[in-house]
């Protein structure tokens, strides 16, 4: 015990001593740990904020669009249209086992109008279970389709956030009131609440009107469908779930399962791959910034290590000579290592805190998101500053432990 009290203060005198030295090492630790905190806290957050506008529009879904073919098969030429109807989606839900949800979607544009209040949106006939797939969530007070709707054909809607303000104004209250959609009234039970959404197709949800599919179809005597909308059960195995369903509606419709066109899907869970793969190297790279120059601050930390081993040469040599063993002259400097990198990176992270917590108060969230001190981000700056301060202690201290004793005596 006293020979660590020692030796903790013979450091701090070192530290007294030479002031400017220290500070100026401090700072470059400090500088460096700030520097690796904030750009991969940054990396986290725009991670997150992009993840989060790209399931606006859902979690993992699979979006089908009929089209036309372009290779011939089974005795049918090219150039032949596909129409989907809403019996397809209850085929693929009851012969494709890794299906976890499907939808069909009517849609088409219509006015809708309250009082003298009219707009043109996109009306669109789904099942209940679509609310959970789009991430189309009712505020408060209000509910989305549900099963009794669609058996009933009742004329419900769910509008959307914008629609629901361009009729009845930011403050107004539209869930039990009436809306016309064409020349047909239909009672509101529910508004969705607002969301980030940077993806969609045909029109974002905010300018959407939601009725059941089975009112669709009988109001406007729809046959066709404009597409189904399916979320598999696993999404690292979408891309086999996609093919099933390929393979599924081409043996129907007698068409090659190899033919992209005439069945178009967009899979989301591909984008979600991509994001994955994209950020990790981006923040690998962001990483590798943060860690080279927090390496310029250990080289800093080593330089004056190696200056002090010079300066307490007498020192080492009367320690040797009374008892020490090479490991405690090692152990020392070291200690005396770790200090230095341990007392900067503890004012870089708060500093980086700091710098985390104002920049949340810059309304740029929505577009980059707003930086992240997650564990991941604490994990990766503690393994660089272990590794620096070991590469930064470990040369000046084997040094130290390697003088010659005769040698240190003389100096």
């Amino acid at each position: 015990m006293r020979s660590l009290h020692s030796t903790i203060g013979e450091f701090l005198r070192d530290l007294r001593a030479q002031r400017l030295r220290t500070l100026l090492t401090i700072f470059g630790i400090v500088w460096g740990t700030v520097a690796i905190v904030v750009l991969l806290a940054f990396g986290m957050g725009f991670k997150k904020q992009l993840s989060a506008n790209m399931h606006g529009i859902g979690e993992s879904i699979a979006i089908m669009f009929p089209g036309r073919t372009t290779k011939a098969s089974q005795g049918f030429g090219t150039g032949r249209p596909i129409r989907l109807v809403e019996e397809d989606a209850r085929l693929l839900g009851s012969e494709i086992a890794d299906i976890a949800r499907i939808s069909p979607e009517y849609s088409r544009e219509s006015m809708v109008r309250v009082g003298e209040n009219i707009i043109n949106a996109l009306v669109s006939g789904i099942y209940p279970l679509y609310s959970e797939m789009r991430n189309v969530i009712p505020a408060p007070g209000g509910r989305f389709i549900d099963d009794l709707d669609l058996r009933d054909r009742r004329r419900v809607a769910v509008l959307g956030n914008e629609v629901k303000r361009l009729l009845f104004g930011e403050e107004g209250d539209a869930v039990g009131k009436i809306v016309m959609i064409g020349d047909v009234p239909y009672t509101v039970v529910g508004v969705m609440i607002k969301k980030i959404q940077n993806s969609s197709y045909n029109r974002r949800d905010q300018d959407r009107v939601f009725i059941p599919a089975s009112t669709f179809s009988s109001v406007y005597g729809s046959l066709t469908i404009r597409n189904i909308i399916f979320q598999p059960k696993d999404p690292t195995r979408s891309a086999e779930t996609v093919s099933q369903v390929r393979r599924v509606l081409a043996r129907k419709y007698r068409f090659d399962p190899e033919d992209k066109d005439a069945i178009w899907i967009w899979d989301t869970a591909e984008f979600d791959k991509f994001i994955f793969y994209f950020f990790l190297a981006f923040n690998i790279f962001m990483g590798v910034i943060g860690t080279f120059t927090l390496a310029v601050g250990g080289i800093g930390v080593a330089n004056i290590m190696y200056i002090v081993v010079q300066e307490r040469v007498k020192e080492i040599g009367v320690r040797r000579a009374v008892g020490a063993t090479r490991g405690n002259i090692a152990l020392q400097f070291f200690a005396e290592t770790f200090f230095i990198i341990g007392l900067g990176s503890s004012i870089g992270w708060l500093i980086a805190l700091g710098i985390t917590r104002v920049l949340r108060l810059i309304p740029i969230k929505d577009f980059v998101g707003t930086p992240v001190v997650s564990w991941e981000v604490a994990l990766a700056t503690a393994c660089a500053l272990a590794i620096i301060g070991l590469a930064a202690g470990l040369f000046p201290a084997r040094r130290a432990a390697n003088l010659n004793v005769v040698e240190c005596l003389r100096a």
